[in-house]
């Protein structure tokens, strides 16, 4: 793999994969909608503009803290995550308490420790918002695996959370590839190959042997569609979808969106990974209808 390392260069995939990232997140949460579950079933677009959720945001700190830092600064990266909280985007409840404590001084390492009973979260929050940095890192995979477990932790403390980041950062890593797109059984085998075992991983295998089943539905009653917001129920159903068109958004989408779960999550996964290569952007008129990114982002790191 050979890909330009420039920090402009890796600025522009990075971003690149935000913008797929945003627009799955956003569309993806309007069949969350009642009035749209019908729409979702005939594959039409509800009335936009759609507004990206908590998803978003917090992929937008990850790509500010690499541009400021060339790698993830954790402190960096929990301040950004504190300071440009937004109670009305979706968040967890667990996270939005953690966040306020953060602004108010607390330490996120002892926040994070003590979710859960001290088990640490193995939610899908850490692989939600990930996908820019495996574009970011599309010339190291490895240092993609390594980055995303550094910046799972600010928040996500439990072995599957951070596989589950590590796996979506490898797998848009690998989609990035300038040489062009993989295979979908060499994404899914380089993504295994670069996580440690887990229930994700299983997860991941489990999606490399179904590549040649053609029903989403039977799959994600399978691998799991999110709908418990964990990490091994999110990650290798997202990336199952991602892996069998890494050139064409649209069918990613929709086949990611009508399993239904935790659809403005995975589809912010699936999007984010598609969009990380040079030939899966979404649709412009997409792209249109999609949430602008902030202005702290786009004004604040660079044009």
């Amino acid at each position: 793999m050979t890909a330009d390392s420039s920090n402009d260069r890796r600025f522009e995939r990075a971003l690149a994969s935000l913008r797929g990232l945003a627009v799955g997140d956003a569309l993806g949460s309007q069949f969350f909608v009642p009035a749209n579950y019908p729409l979702l079933k005939r594959r039409e677009l509800p009335d936009g503009p759609w507004q990206w959720t908590d998803d978003t945001e917090m992929a937008c700190s990850v790509l500010a803290v690499l541009a400021a830092h060339d790698r993830i600064d954790q402190d960096a990266l929990a301040r950004s995550f504190a300071d440009h909280h937004d109670f009305d985007r979706g968040y967890g409840p667990a996270v939005n308490r953690m966040l306020r404590l953060i602004r108010e001084g607390g330490d996120w390492r002892e926040l994070a420790a003590a979710l859960f009973n001290g088990q640490g979260s193995w939610g899908n929050g850490a692989a939600m918002r990930i996908a820019p940095l495996g574009a970011w890192y599309a010339d190291d995979p490895e240092q993609a695996t390594h980055q995303a477990e550094i910046s799972a932790y600010t928040t996500h403390q439990h072995r599957e959370a951070v596989v589950g980041a590590m796996a979506v950062a490898a797998a848009a890593a690998l989609a990035a590839d300038p040489a062009g797109p993989p295979t979908p059984e060499a994404l899914l085998d380089g993504v295994v190959a670069l996580v440690p075992r887990s229930a994700v991983g299983a997860g991941l295998r489990r999606a490399r042997d179904m590549l040649d089943y053609g029903d989403a539905g039977t799959v994600a009653a399978v691998l799991g569609s999110g709908r418990r917001t964990t990490a091994h129920d999110t990650v290798p159903f997202a990336l199952w979808s991602a892996a069998r068109a890494l050139t064409d958004y649209e069918r990613v989408f929709w086949t990611t969106a009508q399993v239904g779960g935790d659809v403005d999550t995975t589809c912010a996964i699936a999007g984010g990974v598609v969009a990380a290569g040079s030939r899966g952007a979404p649709p412009a008129a997409w792209l249109e209808q999609t949430e602008e990114l902030p202005a702290w982002l786009t004004d604040g790191v660079r044009s």
